[in-house]
């Protein structure tokens, strides 16, 4: 554990840019994250934070192939999405950048070239499973087929979300690709790999003997990698989306996706400050914090960490706080399945309720073992403890404040003992809410935020100053200067966790916040990708000299736990209520629209159980087959047939002749999946004109169980007009 750093390096999983962010991913990585660098730069420490999409891979080839766009067109659509979802749930990067920035691809093909002339790769020829359609690799999640443990017909080759068996494709029954539906077959094909197994004993040493403090969930993991024995792994993959394997022989192979991704941090931090990057990732007084989700702890804590070892200079992770699963409603979020509750959703539906799903996800991190999101909890949190506890406290405060002296901060006319006990148990609060955030249990950090503010609504109710100001007004005084003071370090210790709420409880106090560092002196104008903060977002938000706030009292880290923070005369400003109760109405909508999904999905999952193959039609001679001539052909040009939703006029080659087809496709493939495909005609079909367009023959297809119609193609690739006998 680095104990004399100056800086700290927080980076965030880069979220793929394949779809939208859910709350899983908040509570996992994102929440905590943002909570811990605010904390941080309340305390005044200089701090990096840093993240980005992630945009390559095989999953985005396969969304375009399924949409008909471009893999850019994809990452383009959800990296705007994701980074402003981010902004408006006050989520502040310095940085959310991108892997397909020309700042990473050169970066990545640097740092591959680099341990390619060491050698500090090894070359495998191996033989991986290839899609003869699609004319691509294919990774075992893509490879479909039906689950030899439970029989369910849409098992992957990695796993069977129905039992949650781990598969192989071997074992797949009837296996076939997920891209186009045709068997796959194996391919030799030749690669770089990253021999783990020489670091093997290295890691032992870092992680089990020198790293005892990290999490059990992530401590445990690694031990468990360790002990299983590592294997070297493909740092290359055959495909045509992602950075260039820039190495001879390497045409049609890019940097696997696993290999890239990390290095992005690296890029995204050169390109926020491209002259002072290094003193952040090589400079020894520098500390680097990863977060993660736990499907990420073997990347962060054994490969990539091998990977700067690899590569020398770069300073290794000081602690990976991975977290654990994050439930919905009992079960699992599945993207696929839209069981799920949306970021970008969310922020719409619940504008000026940032807050509350921070708040929430905190308090349900599933930090030690899977835990569950409920709408319910969600209200019952919502109403019960901020509208009820913290929002009422500053509330009464604040209200009795304007009402019985002008909305000026009392003198402490006449104290009594309970005050000075109940300002004395925050600085306990502090220590302990120190505690949590240093070792990354953010949900009791949390539970110490809010005691302060039971604190203080417990010492309002008790004293009861709306009763006393009728006999007593020094005494209502001392009362409200010792409420006044318990909110205003409740604006300090929330503005981690609510940080729209913090500063509304700062406008009200009339106070502002300290900045931190300013990492970026010297560096010039920011990249485009420079992370501006949203409101509410204290930590930003400079002043005219750049290093805090307006107002004239500045409130930081170090001020939490003292006794008098606003003193006798200060103004307040308007009184606003800080949370709102949320109403059955509300949480009952996004029950019955999960409900409408999950009713949705058992009705196609019924579908699916419910086909049946058609029966065999009547019996034909042998005369009556000899009549078909089946041939080979290929497409040569498709094209969309104006004014129709589902036909392509393909111009094809069947050996024979070039002729043109009409065929009702297009719902199921675009011109450009048409191109170069050899598929299978029945050739001696009787033309026809369909919209104007005379057809001659027409193209064998297969109807999946999902209504889909795919190809018949040969195994092999044939000489167009063979014929099908």
């Amino acid at each position: 554990m680095n104990m004399n750093y100056k800086r700290t390096l927080v980076t965030c999983a880069l979220p793929y840019a394949n779809g939208p962010v859910h709350i899983g991913h908040l509570a996992g990585v994102y929440v905590p994250a943002d909570i811990y660098v605010r904390y941080l730069r309340m305390k005044g420490e200089d701090v990096l934070f840093i993240c980005g999409s992630d945009e390559h891979g095989v999953p985005i080839t396969f969304t375009a192939r399924k949409q008909g766009v471009s893999p850019q067109e994809i990452v383009d659509k959800y990296h705007c999405l994701i980074r402003d979802s981010f902004s408006r749930l006050g989520i502040n990067f310095d940085i959310y950048s991108r892997t397909t920035s020309g700042v990473h691809h050169r970066n990545a093909s640097e740092f591959f070239r680099k341990l390619y002339d060491e050698e500090k790769f090894i070359t495998k020829e191996t033989e991986q499973y290839f899609d003869p359609e699609a004319k691509v690799f294919l990774a075992d999640r893509y490879i479909s087929g039906t689950c030899p443990k439970c029989g369910n017909p849409g098992a992957y080759g990695d796993q069977c979300e129905n039992c949650g068996s781990t598969l192989s494709p071997e074992e797949l029954i009837d296996p076939k690709s997920a891209l186009s539906g045709s068997i796959p077959r194996k391919v030799k094909t030749k690669h770089w790999y990253l021999p783990l197994d020489r670091y093997e004993p290295w890691l032992r040493e870092w992680i089990l003997e020198r790293h005892k403090e990290w999490k059990v969930n992530v401590y445990g993991q690694c031990k468990s990698w360790l002990d299983g024995g590592l294997e070297p792994r493909a740092v290359s993959r055959d495909l045509d989306w992602g950075v260039p394997v820039p190495a001879e022989g390497a045409e049609g192979k890019v940097l696997y996706v696993w290999f890239d991704a990390p290095i992005g941090y690296i890029s995204n931090t050169q390109e926020l400050l491209p002259q002072s990057w290094k003193k952040w990732w090589m400079d020894p007084e520098s500390r680097l914090v990863h977060f993660i989700g736990k499907d990420n702890i073997v990347f962060h804590c054994i490969v990539f960490p091998s990977m700067l070892k690899a590569y020398g200079d770069y300073i290794l992770p000081d602690n990976v706080p991975a977290n654990e699963f994050l439930n919905l409603e009992g079960d699992k979020i599945s993207t696929s399945r839209n069981w799920a509750v949306w970021l970008h959703e969310y922020v719409d539906e619940f504008p000026g309720q940032e807050d509350v799903l921070r708040y929430v996800l905190c308090a349900n991190a599933p930090e030690t073992k899977d835990n569950d999101f409920t709408w319910k909890d969600f209200q019952q949190r919502n109403n019960s403890e901020l509208v009820a506890i913290f929002g009422n406290f500053v509330n009464r405060a604040v209200v009795l404040t304007q009402k019985y002296f002008g909305g000026k901060v009392p003198r402490n006319l006449k104290p009594e003992a309970i005050d000075a006990e109940t300002l004395a148990r925050i600085p306990e609060c502090r220590r302990n809410l120190e505690g949590y955030l240093d070792t990354f249990h953010f949900r009791e950090a949390l539970k110490e935020a809010m005691n302060i503010a039971r604190i203080g609504n417990k010492y309002i109710s008790d004293t009861e100053p709306w009763k006393v100001a009728k006999t007593d007004m020094d005494r209502c005084a001392s009362i409200l200067y010792t409420s006044l003071q318990i909110c205003a370090n409740l604006a300090i210790a929330f503005e981690p966790f609510t940080p729209f709420s913090a500063a509304k409880l700062r406008d009200i106090l009339k106070v502002g916040v300290s900045a931190g560092f300013d990492y970026r002196a010297g560096e010039g104008a920011p990249t485009e990708n420079f992370y501006t903060a949203s409101e509410g977002s204290a930590i930003h938000t400079l002043a005219s000299d750049g290093r805090e706030e307006p107002g004239d009292i500045v409130l930081t880290w170090e001020n939490l736990g003292e006794r008098e923070l606003l003193p006798a005369g200060h103004e307040l400003g308007e009184t606003v209520l800080l949370f709102a109760k949320i109403e059955d109405g509300v949480v009952e909508a996004q029950i019955a629209k999960l409900h409408a999904t999950k009713a949705a999905n058992e009705s196609s999952d019924a579908r699916e159980r419910a086909y049946t193959v058609e029966p065999q039609k009547e019996m034909c001679t042998y005369d009556d087959f000899q009549k078909l001539d089946i041939r080979t052909a290929t497409v040569l040009e498709a094209e969309r047939v104006p004014n129709t939703d589902k036909l392509l006029k393909l111009t094809i080659d069947t050996g024979i002749d070039r002729r043109t087809i009409v065929s009702g496709i297009a719902e199921y493939y675009s011109p450009e999946q048409m191109l170069g495909k050899q598929i299978c005609i029945l050739a001696n079909l009787q033309p026809r004109v369909i919209r104007g367009i005379e057809s001659k023959g027409m193209i064998l297809m297969a109807e999946q169980p999902d209504g889909k119609m795919r190809f018949i193609t040969p195994q092999e690739v044939l000489a167009d007009g063979s014929q099908i006998n």
